[in-house]
């Protein structure tokens, strides 16, 4: 049978929705609710899970149905569960039945899915590495087609690139407010030597011994120490 290329289908203008969303730098969210959402109504499974991966866990965030106890909390190390076997080794698991038979399986009390038969995981990848996880559940077993895997993998590697920005961004971000945070203590420092005469190793170690006794952070202590002498030279 010929392919009819005149007119887009439902899941071709849905990929070209994603990326175009992605391009102009949505919400990511936004982006992983509308892929939970598309992904449950192709295969009409019972389930749907992504997991983005931050540091050397997988975090959910996002879900078909309603987990507000877990997700963005629920976490899981990289290896371990069927989940944590494809972030680490960047392959697809297939079970079409019997997903809990798998030695690769761990069942989280919070999630009532790790009950269900049929358990699809796909890593959703950028540049080679993985970035996170989607996960497809059916209460019964499920014959995933080729087909289905296949898109479903593809809206994986459209989304990696979005989760890698994002992370990107927020490295960025981290680094920043560090730097910042540092000026903030330098100048501190700063302050302290010039009103007790003392040695910037002192001064430091006076930053250190307040964050401590007042349980705040450097940032913190250093902030208040600025604004009193504000003060004090505003009179």
């Amino acid at each position: 049978m010929a392919m009819d290329l005149t007119e887009p289908t439902p899941t071709l203008n849905f990929l070209h929705a994603v990326s175009t969303r992605i391009a102009a730098a949505d919400p990511l969210h936004e982006v992983l609710d509308e892929i939970v959402e598309f992904v449950s109504d192709l295969v009409s499974c019972d389930s749907c899970f992504i997991y983005v991966k931050e540091h050397h866990e997988l975090v959910l965030r996002a879900s078909k149905n309603s987990h507000p106890d877990v997700l963005d909390r629920l976490k899981m190390p990289i290896g371990e569960g069927i989940t944590g076997w494809v972030a680490e080794n960047n392959e697809a698991i297939v079970l079409s039945q019997r997903a809990w038979q798998d030695a690769r399986f761990r069942k989280f009390a919070e999630l009532p899915e790790d009950s269900y038969e049929a358990f699809l995981s796909i890593p959703i990848s950028s540049r080679g590495s993985v970035v996170g996880v989607v996960n497809v559940q059916h209460k019964d077993p499920y014959p995933f087609t080729a087909r289905e895997i296949k898109i479903i993998s593809t809206l994986g590697h459209l989304v990696g690139a979005a989760i890698e920005r994002v992370r990107l961004e927020e490295e960025v971000s981290e680094l920043s407010d560090k730097l910042a945070a540092r000026k903030l203590v330098e100048r501190a420092k700063g302050v302290i030597q010039r009103e007790l005469g003392i040695s910037e190793e002192e001064a430091y170690s006076v930053l250190q011994k307040q964050a401590r006794q007042r349980r705040k952070s450097m940032k913190e202590i250093s902030e208040a120490i600025l604004l009193a002498d504000e003060m004090k030279r505003a009179k």
